[in-house]
């Protein structure tokens, strides 16, 4: 009796242990199941015979959205993929391995699936309490966002890249347009003064003509480099580009020729945009010149002008542009095009697709430095075949237009007044204390501006200050100037530079009351300008007696 009481409580706690691990099997199998359902991403498990064991709505959706069938719970791979017997064959690849044990990681593709978005795929095998394997899961991370995200970042850090270039080439340029100009102004003023001697000779001022015209073009290559490279001096104005570029039509009909089509297309309410209209008019004259060349005097250029607001997600995508409201004008052409590596270089100095001795490769450049200078940004659009689009854009201005001011031609006079001439390259000096005194003046000459003020402080008469604004040593040009100006009160300062200096430039704008006559200068330029400062100078003061 006692042995089977004994046999009975034995099986009673067998039992009792059956029931336990069958309930902790329901109990795992739900967990499971609840985990698969749970989760946002796609999650699936296969038995030995690759048959789907279970799988949660996300990978559900997912399959059909890839392979275009449903997929249950009971499926085989192979029977599931059959329409797709390369998709099949690589499935049951990557399965097996994690069959047999390997632990299988996919990274996302190149490619974004058909929904858009990227995966990174895992596959692990399943193994019992023992360590066998008895199947295998595959769970897939989204990570659509961090690739986007990465996309971003690669894509601004690329257009970062971009405008340190372009900034670095900027420096180079500027400061070989700055050497370029001194030697242009030796040159050029000297050929002024050496044809007022020849006067009379035909055969020698037919020489110096063509030398002086190959100055002249070598002046506006210096100018192009110095736009190119932000160091042009801008004298900006209030302007409504829409007034402003209807009265440009005829030059422009001009310069494309009568066989080409021309546009203007303003918007209505068009802002007003701060910008220099000498520099803004020989920028949309060279854009229309290179679409000229472009369509081969032949076809439509559209110039249209509008308001636009880049927002901050333009912005990120574009790092050198902050979001704001612009004045954006587009040239567009019907000509060749560009293929994308072409429009990627296209605003680089010396880079032209045109046959040689057709052009410097400045133009683009040019416009690409007025317009970052000006605070704003520009942008190509364009494809081989199908023409090419380039727009500017412009800071909005709030204030109201500025009256256009009328250019005055006075007569190429001299004077008896005393100019202090300061300039640190002798030849340069030299050359315009000649070009002063052939014009009548008394001239007075420093190596740099503490010599300049130096003089000043002698107490010597000096009616009007000349002077580099790039200079060695402690004392800067401005510096002096002001110093001077404490001294004589009234006295008229000219600053001359072969480019812009943050002394008398701030904003790449001149400064308000700063007066400069750009190198290299002509004779008939700086007779003008020295007559237009002694005059409008006030009279009784101590500079002018």
């Amino acid at each position: 009796m006692g042995d089977e009481t004994a046999e009975a409580e034995e099986l009673r706690r067998i039992n009792e242990r059956l029931e336990e691990r069958v309930a902790e099997v329901v109990a795992e199998r739900q967990v499971f199941a609840d985990m698969f359902e749970s989760s946002d991403d796609p999650v699936a498990a296969i038995d030995g015979e690759l048959r789907i064991v279970a799988m949660n709505s996300a990978y559900a959706q997912t399959f059909r959205r890839l392979f275009g069938v449903p997929l249950r719970v009971g499926d085989t791979l192979a029977e599931a993929l059959a329409h797709m017997p390369a998709a099949r064959d690589a499935a049951v690849a990557v399965w097996t391995r994690a069959l047999n044990g390997e632990v299988v990681d996919v990274p996302r593709s190149g490619e974004a699936d058909p929904n858009g978005s990227w995966y990174d795929i895992k596959f692990r095998p399943l193994r019992d309490r023992k360590g066998r394997t008895i199947g295998a899961f595959q769970y897939s991370r989204d990570v659509t966002q961090r690739v986007r995200a990465n996309e971003r970042m690669r894509e601004a850090q690329e257009t970062l890249q971009r405008a340190q270039q372009m900034e670095a080439l900027g420096q180079l340029t500027g400061g070989v347009a700055h050497d370029f100009n001194n030697l242009l102004q030796v040159i050029g003023g000297n050929l002024q003064l050496l044809r007022r001697e020849t006067a009379g000779d035909e055969r020698v001022e037919r020489r110096i003509d063509y030398a002086l015209a190959a100055v002249a073009r070598g002046a506006k290559l210096a100018s192009q480099l110095l736009a190119f490279g932000r160091r042009q001096p801008l004298q900006p104005r209030v302007v409504n580009l829409g007034r402003f570029l209807h009265g440009m039509d005829d030059m422009l009909r001009r310069a494309i020729g009568a066989e080409i089509e021309l546009e203007t297309v303003v918007s209505g309410g068009l802002w007003n945009t701060l910008v220099d209209p000498g520099q803004i008019e020989n920028a949309i004259l060279n854009l229309a010149i290179n679409a000229r060349d472009a369509m081969e005097g032949q076809g439509r250029l559209t110039i249209e002008a509008g308001n636009v607001v880049l927002d901050d997600a333009y912005a990120r995508q574009n790092a050198e542009v902050a979001a704001g409201q612009y004045v954006m004008v587009a040239v567009t052409d019907t000509g060749v095009g560009m293929p994308p590596e072409v429009a990627a270089r296209a605003f680089d100095p010396f880079f032209s697709t045109k046959p040689e001795g057709r052009g410097t490769g400045l133009g683009l450049s040019m416009v690409y430095g007025l317009v970052k200078q000006s605070g704003g940004h520009a942008k190509i659009y364009s494809e081989v075949g199908h023409g090419a689009t380039i727009k500017l854009y412009l800071p909005r201005a709030l204030q109201g237009e500025d009256e256009p001011v009328e250019a005055v031609s006075t007569a190429v006079i001299g004077g008896p007044e005393t100019i202090l001439v300061v300039e640190d390259d002798q030849e340069v000096r030299d050359t315009a204390v000649a070009l002063l005194a052939d014009l009548g003046y008394r001239v007075l000459r420093a190596p740099d501006a503490a010599a300049g003020l130096a003089v000043i402080e002698s107490g010597v008469t000096v009616d009007l200050l000349f002077t580099d604004v790039v200079m060695p040593g402690a004392l800067r040009s401005a510096d002096m100037a002001r110093k001077a100006q404490e001294l004589l009160p009234g006295l008229p300062v000219l600053y001359t530079s072969g480019y812009t200096e943050n002394a008398i430039v701030h904003g790449g704008r001149l400064d308000p009351g700063v007066e400069l006559l750009a190198k290299p200068y002509t004779r008939e330029a700086l007779a003008r300008k020295i007559r237009q400062l002694l005059a409008a100078a006030p009279r009784g003061s101590s500079a002018l007696g």
